[in-house]
């Protein structure tokens, strides 16, 4: 299957000063030409988790966000040709039924433009502190697997059924449970690997979807940005969508960069 290749900005929240500033930024990247514009499933910023980052002190300005799933229904109704989702959902946050039945909701407002993005989980602080469970690895990946097929059922028995069926996309490269889980359910796997590893990664997902009864690419591969010459790379390994994760200066976002990937899918598009 030869797929385009396809541009995507993560807008984060967190430090934006009010919603109007988002607002304003998720127009502007899809007037810019982004294909899909992404928004974080988190209750508290979680930048000074990120390696070599500052830590966030908890209520200063740097700590301020908005919940995910709210906003896009709003971003549903404001934009009108991007794909829209969160990169990614936490499978424990919402009842699978339910998250499933947002998910749909959210395809109707947005004309079959939901893409469900999920994975397991891993912020600590935003768990205890709207007391969600966080248990270990393992009990989160358990949870992931469960909830996963609960979606999937559910979305087959909604009334009325989705505008499309709604892509999921899983994101993580964990080789026991997630790519197993990515060859099972996943229309689109995200993942941050360094390029040898996601050769090897990507040829295992391949492996473990004809196990599964299904051709590996179904899967649409994504990768984060990381320069022109890197994202060559994993082009001709077989990756077609390019995400670039933006945090706000308090005034906004800086989107020279994303001017940039798309330049770059033009050139390589034409």
């Amino acid at each position: 299957m030869t797929r385009p290749i396809r541009i995507a900005v993560q807008l984060n929240p967190a430090g934006v000063p009010d919603y109007a500033t988002w607002r304003r930024s998720v127009l502007r990247a899809e007037e810019l030409g982004a294909d899909v514009i992404f928004g974080y499933d988190h209750f508290y910023s979680p930048r000074g988790e990120l390696p070599g980052a500052a830590p966030v002190e908890p209520g200063s300005p740097e700590d301020s966000n908005f919940e995910g799933w709210t906003s896009l229904a709003a971003w549903g109704e404001i934009t009108t040709r991007a794909e829209i989702g969160l990169l990614v959902t936490g499978i424990a946050f919402r009842n699978p039924d339910l998250l499933a039945d947002m998910a749909r909701t959210v395809d109707h407002i947005s004309d079959g433009r939901l893409i469900l993005g999920l994975g397991a989980g891993w912020f600590e602080r935003e768990y205890l502190a709207y007391g969600y469970e966080f248990g270990t690895v393992k009990t989160r990946m358990d949870l992931f697997d469960e909830g996963l097929s609960r979606i999937v059922r559910r979305l087959e028995l909604l009334n009325p059924p989705p505008v499309r069926q709604i892509p999921i996309l899983i994101g993580g490269s964990g080789e026991k449970r997630t790519l197993p889980a990515v060859a099972r359910y996943a229309d689109i796997w995200h993942s941050k690997l360094p390029i040898d590893a996601y050769r090897a990664a990507t040829a295992r997902v391949d492996d473990l979807a004809q196990n599964s009864g299904r051709a590996g690419d179904e899967i649409e591969r994504s990768v984060s940005w990381e320069g022109e010459a890197a994202s060559d790379e994993y082009r001709d390994a077989g990756a077609t969508l390019f995400i670039i994760e933006l945090w706000s200066d308090r005034g906004g976002f800086d989107f020279t960069t994303l001017e940039q990937m798309l330049k770059w899918r033009d050139a390589r598009s034409g």
